[in-house]
């Protein structure tokens, strides 16, 4: 995703803990429950959660922040480097080992119970505040023995997929479904709206009615590609700046929780409204039969419970855990922790929207408040989920089971009617191909600094360059250079067919257009799935390390332009680029949608006659 309310990555693990906070509310029965500070044996003081009036929740119950969640696992003493007896030595080896031994398993036995339904909500925070971390960039941070199994954390996959009774999504055959009213609840910035409107296309030309609900910021980009708009609450440059300076989803500090809670709760009270409420515009009455969603709609799994209609969420990073690799905004390095990785960062953020979607439950939607601590724990088992991007560049893991596809990145064919300005032909046609460099809508901290360095790494290496501006503000030059060329905006799908590498942020839809174009890429995350991006393009040969924004210099990016630059980099670019030729991630996005929908018995008269694009033979869902 390009700007999810979310936890980057970080490789330092092992680092000091922050005093980062992520803010909670408690029900009334968990108002007694105030922790206080803990001391590890270290000496270090662990700050607890602490009461805080946040300002941003009507119900008046009492709202709690945790400042601190601290990993309580003892320290190893540092080994004296004293002479000291042989037989001394064995007896301290052997007491050491056997503390690890005792910590090893009180850790596996705590990450065992996160998953055990009878166990409360208030001691369920006091075991995260055990085994996780939130650090000063945002991220959570656990470490799990390095040889405990995945079964000792109590996260073994019930779901594993069966390779060879599962239906390929490929052979999967078009169905006819009647009509629809879909509506679609995506939240982020342009990059996360995209693909959804070329998905809504595609169900157009199925006949169904496509909503696109989604920030009022896109409503002429939505209505120009022929799909209905219903304006969602929260502004994407409001939230792209707050998750830029706080590293994610964890504010932090103080003053940052209202910022963060009015935003999610502008989006959570305005879902309802967008399944239901006619046109703004038209006054054509609406009313949703089925939802699609990307996971930042927060809210969205309980409006469909409300309604009592099918959803379908599809998201451009995982978010159904898998053993295969960790969760994109959480750290840890040990195999045996991954899909753990997932239900600690997921009952994290659960814990700072709890109480907006308990309130919305019941004044909005006349449901029973949820008391469980994650947020997907026991609502999203079932839900099928399909996740956008290309098989060739990261295969579905083999522990997701039949109700999660991986359909391939989906793009919305924005080059066919584009003219660019005669000043950028005319400079494209002057010189060797460029290097592209822009982070988009994202907001960059010191762009004058940035662009020094873009500029002096491009001469150094010898290469033109085209800088977009964006909302960041990069691209005021000291002087004319006749070898920069500043651009405001222009398709990816065009533009970088007319470079020789890119440099970027890593949001999926821009290193989907990338890859498509056989750019070499390199990616500078900035927060969310960003770094999942950056490593996965590393480990496919067809860029360097990521480089995050805060470690940007001019020596790492004149690296990385030789990099991208080596004719091997190149040529495994052709290679994935040819790979992902064929994939239409939009049609396979269409066919998870469909083939998960609820089986419903079609009236004799209401079908139609067999064609080359519908078939009868059985409703989908149907065996």
């Amino acid at each position: 995703m390009e700007a999810a309310p979310s936890l980057p990555k970080a490789d330092d693990v092992g680092s000091s803990s922050s005093s980062s906070e992520v803010s909670v509310k408690f029900d009334k029965d968990d108002r007694s429950e105030v922790y206080s500070t803990a001391v590890d044996s270290g000496g270090n003081g662990a700050a607890a959660p602490s009461l805080s009036n946040g300002g941003s929740d009507s119900s008046g119950s009492a709202e709690a922040i945790i400042s601190r969640i601290n990993t309580m696992l003892p320290e190893i003493l540092n080994s004296e480097k004293l002479e000291r007896p042989s037989s001394e030595v064995k007896l301290e080896r052997l007491k050491t080992e056997w503390q690890r031994h005792n910590n090893n398993n009180i850790l596996a036995e705590e990450a065992a119970q996160i998953f055990d339904d009878k166990i409360s909500v208030q001691q369920k925070l006091k075991l995260l505040k055990r085994i996780a971390t939130v650090k000063d960039d945002g991220t959570v941070e656990f470490e799990v023995p390095g040889d405990e199994e995945p079964q000792t954390l109590g996260v073994v996959s019930e779901n594993v997929c069966n390779e060879v009774g599962e239906e390929p999504l490929d052979a999967t055959e078009l169905q006819y479904i009647p009509p629809l009213q879909i509506v679609m609840l995506i939240v982020g910035t342009r990059g996360d709206v995209q693909p959804f409107v070329a998905i809504g296309k595609k169900l157009q030309d199925y006949g169904h009615r496509v909503r696109l609900a989604t920030h009022s910021n896109f409503k002429e980009f939505v209505l120009t590609a022929g799909l209905e708009f219903y304006p969602l609450g929260g502004d994407p440059k409001v939230l792209a700046g707050y998750m830029v300076k706080n590293k994610g989803f964890l504010p932090s500090g103080p003053s940052e929780i209202p910022i963060q809670r009015n935003q999610m709760k502008e989006i959570i009270y305005s879902l309802l409204p967008a399944c239901k409420e006619p046109d703004l515009d038209s006054g054509i009455p609406f009313k949703a039969e089925a939802i699609i969603a990307n996971p930042p709609a927060y809210g969205h799994t309980h409006v469909a419970e409300a309604l009592n209609i099918p959803i379908h969420v599809f998201f451009t990073m995982p978010w159904t855990p898998t053993s295969e690799f960790p969760h994109p905004l959480s750290r840890v390095k040990q195999s045996a922790g991954y899909r753990l990785s997932y239900q600690i960062v997921d009952s994290l953020i659960w814990l700072g929207i709890r109480d907006m979607i308990n309130d919305v439950r019941k004044k909005k939607l006349k449901l029973r408040p949820v008391t469980y601590l994650s947020g997907s724990q026991g609502s999203e088992t079932d839900i099928p989920h399909g996740y956008i991007w290309s098989p060739h560049l990261v295969p579905k893991p083999k522990d997701w089971g039949p109700k999660v596809d991986v359909v391939g990145f989906c793009f919305l064919d924005l080059a066919t009617n584009y003219e660019p300005p005669e000043s950028l032909a005319n400079w494209l046609k002057a010189g060797p191909k460029p290097i592209y460099v822009g982070f988009g809508s994202l907001p960059v901290q010191e762009p004058e600094k940035m662009t020094q360095i873009i500029v002096e790494a491009l001469e150094i290496t010898e290469q033109r360059g085209i800088i977009n501006k964006g909302w960041g503000g990069l691209g005021n030059l000291a002087e004319p250079n006749d070898n920069i060329y500043l651009l405001d905006n222009c398709p990816h799908d065009w533009l970088f067919l007319q470079c020789a590498a890119v440099v970027h942020h890593g949001g999926a839809g821009t290193t989907a257009a990338g890859l498509k174009a056989a750019c070499p890429t390199t990616i500078v995350p900035f927060f969310g799935d960003q770094p999942f991006w950056g490593d996965r393009v590393h480990a496919r040969g067809v860029g360097p390390p990521p480089i995050p924004v805060d470690e940007f210099s001019l020596l790492k990016l004149i690296d990385a332009i030789k990099f991208m630059l080596d004719p091997k980099v190149k040529e495994r670019a052709f290679e994935l680029a040819k790979a992902m030729e064929n994939e239409d991630g939009v049609a396979g996005a269409v066919k998870a949608f469909f083939k998960h929908l609820p089986c419903k018995k079609l009236d004799p008269e209401l079908e139609p006659a067999s064609s080359s694009l519908f078939s009868v033979r059985r409703c989908f869902g149907c065996s």
